[in-house]
C-alpha cells in the first residue's frame, strides 16, 4: 500500500528517464484556460455535467418500493374486500401502505447519508487556469480545461497528453491490459484510468456526456441494490412463491365458491383469506430496511459504502489481505539514521538525498520523510537532467544530476535488497534492522544511464536510509477481532519481508514470526495457494502478484477482501470479493473500492463486518418466519381444496397473527446486534426450517379445525370453528416466534410474551372480540385445541433441532 506513488522516490524534474532538462525559460509553461474563456464554455454548456450518484434517485426509490408484483397482488384483493366484505376484513391493506412507506422513509435516508458521504470523497482534480493550480470539483470542468496528474491520480475526463514527465498510465480497469503505459505528447487519455508513475498535464477533449469512457466509469462506481447473495436468494424464493400460488389460488377459488354457493360474499372473503397470507409481503421491506439502516449506521462512522452488498459482503469474507503501510502502520516517518557504506561522505549523501527530494514534485511518505530530514536548500547547485520514476515493479527511483562542479552523477534511492547482489556485506546490517522492524532504503550511484534496463545492476553503494514507522494505534485490537471471529488476516507488502513481519510481531499477529519473501513464491496458482494457507505475512510482493495471491486464495474457496490505497493496489482491489480503500488514499483504488474507509482508520472495518453478519444473520431469523407462513398457507389452502370444507380463517384473523408473530416481531429481530459468522447457501438454509415449521403449523391449525367442525353445530358454529383454529395456529406460530428468537436476551424474551399479551387482550376485550370475530365457544375445543398447540410445538422443537444438526453438518 502506498501514499500516492509507493515506497521510494521518484524526482520528476526531468522530461522522461535520461532525457534532458529543458533550460529555464526555453519552453513556456502553458496557462490553461483564462476565466473568461471558462465563462463562455459554461455559458455554452461545454461542462463535465455526468452525474455523479452515489445512490438511487427519490422517483427510484419510491418506485421500487411501491410498484411491486406483491402489492399489485395485496393491492387488488384490498379492492374486492372493500366491496364485498366489513373493513377489518382489509386491515392488510393498510399494513401493506405502511410497510411501503417506512421502506421509502428508511432509503431515502440512507440516500442523505451516502450522498453526503460521497461528496467527502469525491475525486478533486487539479486543473491549471491563469496560470495557476486550482482543485476543483469534476463536474466543473470544462471542455479544454488542462487538468494536471500526479502518480495515483485518476484520469476523470478523455483527453490529450500536453505535458509528459515520464508519465505512465494503468488502462487495465478499461482495456484489460495490466502493463502501464508510456504516454508522451499527443498521446490519448481516456477517463477511467490512473496514474502509476510520473506526472504531466492534458487538455479535455471530450467532457461530460460525450466522454464514453466516464459514462462507463460512473455507471460501474454506482450505489446497487443488486448482486447480493441475500437479495438474489429473496428473489429466487418470492418465484417459488408465485409458481405455488397460481395452482394453489385456482383450488382455493373454485373450491369456496363451490361451498359457499349460497353466499358470494363470504366465498370471496374466505378465498382472500386463504390467498393473502401466501405473500411474504414484509420480506423484501425488511431486507431493505435492514441495508439502508446499516448504510446509516456506517456512515456515522465515515465509512461509505459505494455498493450496497458490500456489507453483506465483508461479513461473508475468511481471508483479509492487508498491506502495512497506510493499514498497520500511519502513513508518516522519521528518518532515525543515515549509516554511510564503503567509506562515504556523509556530507555528500546528505546533499544526494536532498537532491532526490528536491526533484520530485510528488514525495510519498518515504521521501517525505527524507525531504524533512534533508531539506530541497540543502542541494543548492544540483541540477535535475533526467528522472526515473519509483515504481513498484522495480522497488526503486531514480534521478540523473549535474552537480555544482559540473561532474555529471546518476542517483538510485529504493530497495536494498533489489539493488544489492546477494551476499553483499550491507544485507547482514539490513536484516537486523528489518528485525526491529525498520525500513531501510539504500542510497547508491551508478554508472549506467537511467534509460538502460539494467541500470540497477551494478551500483555503488553509497548509504543507508533507516526510517521508523508510526504504528496504528488501533491496529492490533483490530487484528486481535480478526482472529476471534475466524478471519484469516494476511500481511502483503512490498516492503522487506522480516520489516513487514517484525511489525506484524509487534502487533500480535499470529505467524509473524515467519515471514515469507514473495520472489520466492511458486508461480503455479494451486502451489501459490498452498503458501499462502500456511503464512501470514509476504513481503517484497508486487502488484501482480498481489493480484495473483488474490486469485489463488479465491481458488481454494476463500472470500478474500483486500485493503489498499496506492496504485499498486488497484489490479488486487479490482479482483478481490470486497476492496477497502483508505479515505486518503488515490482516486484510482477510491474508484475501483466498494468500501471506502473516509476516516483512514482500519479500527472501522469490524464495525462493516458485524455490521454485515447482523444483516445476514437477521435477515435469514426473519425471512423463516415468513416462509413459515407462507409454507402453512398453501398446505392450508391444498388441504381446503380436498376436504372441500370453507377456510378456516377470514382475512382479519390473518392479518393479526401475522402482525403479533412475525410483522411486528420480526422489524425488532432485523435490526437486532448479530455476531453469527455468515454461511453461504441463503435459500437452502431457510427452506429447511420453514418447511418443516410450515407444515406442522399448517396441520395443527387444520387438526383443531376439524375437531371444531364435528363439535359445533348450528348457528355460529363456522365463527366458532375458525376460533379454535385460530388459537391453535397463532400458539404455533409464537413458538416458532420463540425458536427463531433464541438466544434469549431479556429484550427477546420480552418481546414473545408481549405478542403472547396481545393475543390475549384481543380474545377477553369485547368489543376487540367483536372486530376481530374471535369468540372461544365453551372450554372441551379451546382447550382441545391448546393441546393439540402442544403436540405441534413439541413436534417443533424435534424438528428443529434435526435440522440444525443437519444444517451444521452441511456446509
Amino acid at each position: 500500500m502506498t501514499e500516492r506513488a509507493g515506497t521510494g522516490t521518484g524526482p520528476g524534474a526531468g522530461t522522461g528517464a535520461g532525457g534532458a532538462a529543458p533550460e529555464a525559460g526555453a519552453v513556456a509553461r502553458n496557462q490553461g484556460l483564462s476565466s473568461a474563456e471558462v465563462a463562455r464554455r459554461i455559458a455554452a454548456g461545454e461542462v463535465n455535467d455526468v452525474p455523479v450518484r452515489s445512490s438511487r434517485s427519490t422517483a427510484e426509490i419510491v418506485r421500487a418500493n411501491v410498484f411491486t408484483r406483491f402489492n399489485a397482488i395485496i393491492g387488488v384483493l384490498f379492492l374486492v374486500i372493500l366491496v364485498v366484505g366489513p373493513i377489518q376484513d382489509g386491515l392488510f391493506g393498510f399494513v401493506i401502505v405502511a410497510n411501503t412507506a417506512i421502506g421509502i422513509f428508511q432509503e431515502l435516508r440512507a440516500k442523505r447519508t451516502l450522498d453526503s458521504l460521497a461528496v467527502i470523497g469525491e475525486a478533486r482534480p487539479e486543473v491549471r487556469r491563469d496560470g495557476a493550480t486550482t482543485e476543483i470539483s469534476t463536474s466543473q470542468i470544462v471542455l479544454g480545461d488542462l487538468i494536471e496528474l500526479g502518480p495515483g491520480d485518476k484520469v476523470v475526463v478523455d483527453g490529450e497528453v500536453e505535458e509528459a514527465d515520464s508519465l505512465e498510465i494503468d488502462e487495465s480497469l478499461l482495456t484489460g491490459e495490466a502493463d502501464p503505459v508510456v504516454k508522451r505528447t499527443g498521446d490519448p487519455v481516456m477517463s477511467g484510468s490512473f496514474v502509476v508513475a510520473g506526472g504531466g498535464a492534458f487538455t479535455a477533449t471530450k467532457v461530460g456526456r460525450q466522454a464514453y469512457a466516464a459514462q462507463l466509469a460512473d455507471e460501474a462506481s454506482r450505489f446497487t441494490l443488486v448482486d447480493s447473495e441475500l437479495r438474489n436468494g429473496i428473489s429466487q424464493i418470492l418465484k417459488y412463491v408465485i409458481w405455488m400460488m397460481v395452482p394453489t389460488t385456482i383450488g382455493l377459488i373454485v373450491s369456496q365458491f363451490t361451498v359457499e354457493s349460497h353466499h358470494p360474499r363470504e366465498a370471496f372473503r374466505r378465498t382472500i383469506g386463504g390467498i393473502v397470507p401466501m405473500v411474504p409481503e414484509g420480506l423484501v421491506l425488511l431486507t431493505s430496511v435492514a441495508f439502508a439502516i446499516g448504510v446509516v449506521r456506517l456512515g456515522r462512522k465515515q465509512c461509505l459504502v459505494q455498493e450496497l452488498p458490500a456489507i453483506e459482503g465483508l461479513a461473508r469474507v475468511d481471508v483479509v489481505c492487508l498491506d502495512k503501510t497506510g493499514t498497520l502502520t500511519e502513513g508518516g516517518m522519521d528518518v532515525t539514521d543515515l549509516r554511510l557504506l564503503d567509506g562515504g561522505d556523509q556530507a555528500y549523501a546528505a546533499r544526494a538525498l536532498a537532491a532526490l527530494g528536491g526533484a520530485d514534485p510528488h514525495p510519498n511518505a518515504s521521501l517525505q520523510a527524507v525531504i524533512a530530514a534533508y531539506p530541497p536548500g540543502g542541494a543548492a547547485g544540483w541540477r535535475a537532467r533526467g528522472t526515473l520514476p519509483f515504481s513498484s515493479a522495480r522497488k526503486y527511483s531514480g534521478a540523473a544530476f549535474t552537480e555544482p562542479d559540473g561532474t555529471d552523477s546518476t542517483w538510485l534511492l529504493g530497495a536494498p535488497d533489489v539493488l544489492l547482489p546477494d551476499g553483499h556485506a550491507a544485507l547482514g546490517d539490513i536484516g537486523r534492522l528489518n528485525d526491529e522492524g525498520l525500513r531501510v532504503l539504500l542510497l547508491a550511484r551508478t554508472g549506467r544511464p537511467l534509460d538502460d534496463p539494467q541500470v540497477a545492476a551494478s551500483v555503488e553503494p553509497l548509504a543507508l536510509v533507516v526510517l521508523e514507522q508510526r504504528l496504528r494505534p488501533d491496529a492490533a485490537d483490530t487484528l486481535r477481532y480478526f482472529a476471534d471471529q475466524d478471519v484469516h488476516a494476511k500481511v502483503i507488502s512490498g516492503d522487506n519481508a522480516v520489516s513487514v513481519g517484525a511489525v506484524a510481531g509487534k502487533l500480535g499477529l499470529p505467524g509473524a514470526d515467519d515471514p515469507v519473501d514473495a520472489r520466492q513464491l511458486p508461480p503455479e496458482r494451486d502451489a501459490m495457494a498452498a503458501v499462502l494457507e500456511r503464512g501470514a505475512v509476504f513481503g517484497r510482493v508486487t502488484p501482480q502478484q498481489k493480484r495473483d495471491m488474490v486469485g489463488a486464495l479465491q481458488s481454494r474457496g476463500h472470500n478474500v477482501a483486500m485493503t489498499g490505497d496506492g496504485v499498486n493496489d488497484v489490479l488486487a482491489l479490482k479482483d478481490a470479493d470486497i476492496g477497502v480503500a483508505m479515505g486518503s488514499g488515490s482516486e484510482a483504488t477510491r474508484a475501483v473500492a466498494q468500501i471506502v474507509l473516509l476516516d483512514n482508520s482500519f479500527a472501522t472495518l469490524p464495525s462493516v463486518v458485524a455490521e454485515g453478519r447482523r444483516v445476514i444473520g437477521n435477515i435469514t431469523r426473519v425471512a423463516t418466519l415468513f416462509l413459515t407462513k407462507t409454507v402453512f398457507s398453501v398446505l392450508l389452502a391444498v388441504l381446503v381444496v380436498c376436504w372441500q370444507v370453507p377456510y378456516p380463517f377470514l382475512p382479519r384473523h390473518l392479518t393479526l397473527l401475522s402482525s403479533l408473530t412475525i410483522g411486528v416481531p420480526a422489524f425488532f429481530l432485523a435490526l437486532a446486534p448479530n455476531k453469527e459468522r455468515a454461511r453461504p447457501h441463503f435459500v437452502r438454509r431457510v427452506m429447511r426450517y420453514s418447511t418443516p415449521a410450515g407444515i406442522l403449523c399448517g396441520a395443527a391449525a387444520f387438526v383443531a379445525y376439524l375437531l371444531a367442525r364435528h363439535h359445533y353445530t348450528g348457528a355460529g358454529a363456522l365463527a366458532a370453528e375458525t376460533s379454535a383454529a385460530t388459537l391453535t395456529l397463532f400458539l404455533m406460530e409464537v413458538w416458532v416466534l420463540a425458536i427463531v428468537a433464541r438466544p434469549y436476551t431479556w429484550w427477546r424474551v420480552g418481546l414473545v410474551l408481549a405478542m403472547g399479551v396481545g393475543f390475549v387482550i384481543v380474545l377477553v376485550t369485547p368489543w376487540l372480540q367483536s372486530f376481530f370475530a374471535l369468540r372461544l365457544v365453551g372450554t372441551e375445543v379451546p382447550w382441545s385445541a391448546v393441546g393439540i398447540a402442544a403436540v405441534g410445538a413439541v413436534a417443533l422443537e424435534v424438528s428443529w433441532a434435526w435440522v440444525r444438526r443437519w444444517d451444521e453438518a452441511s456446509p
